[in-house]
């Protein structure tokens, strides 16, 4: 009789699970490291800049220095916003297309390994059990075919956001310059 579970294959199938969770999990954590990074530069910058510009308006000699000194600081703060954004932007989505990639390739081998289970079992199963395999493909392919779409809509909604942050940084910029 055949042996429908071979136990090497379940031990290396886990093994490839648990270091594909520890790249998923290894990722994140240096997204969220970057993301501290940023976080706190940008809060130490503005903390800087803000300083300085409090300093500057408290020297000021008129309500027209006042006035000139807040649109100079202006567009320097709108850059750094834009920066700011975009670079957390570069991050995070980073880190979701290397977490993705991962689920990818985890999933073709889930896929692949399914389907030669489904093919090791027909094949030591009882006559008429082909109809039980094609099954199986049927539900391996639907699978494909949902996962196929769920990544087509997330390249979308990808594709989506790097135009808006695009075209929200444009704003930004134009916005600064016309200060």
């Amino acid at each position: 009789m055949t042996k429908l579970v071979n136990t090497e294959d379940l031990i290396a199938a886990n093994s490839t699970a648990i270091t594909n969770l520890q790249s998923v999990a290894n990722t994140a954590l240096a997204a969220v490291e970057s993301l501290a990074a940023l976080n706190l530069g940008f809060a130490r910058e503005s903390l800087s800049n803000s300083s300085k510009q409090a300093h500057a308006v408290l020297s000021a000699k008129s309500p027209q220095d006042v006035a000139a000194l807040q649109a100079q600081a202006a567009k320097p703060a709108a850059e750094n916003l834009v920066t700011y954004t975009r670079t957390v932007y570069e991050i995070t989505t980073g880190a979701a297309k290397e977490i993705g990639e991962l689920f990818k390739g985890q999933f073709d081998q889930l896929n692949k390994a399914a389907q030669q289970a489904a093919e090791t079992a027909a094949k030591a199963s009882p006559f008429g059990a082909d109809v039980a395999l094609a099954a199986v493909k049927q539900a391996v392919a639907a699978g494909n075919a949902a996962y196929e779409k769920f990544a087509q809509a997330t390249q979308q909604a990808t594709e989506l956001a790097e135009s808006n942050i695009a075209k929200a940084t444009s704003a930004a910029t134009r916005a600064a310059k016309a200060k």
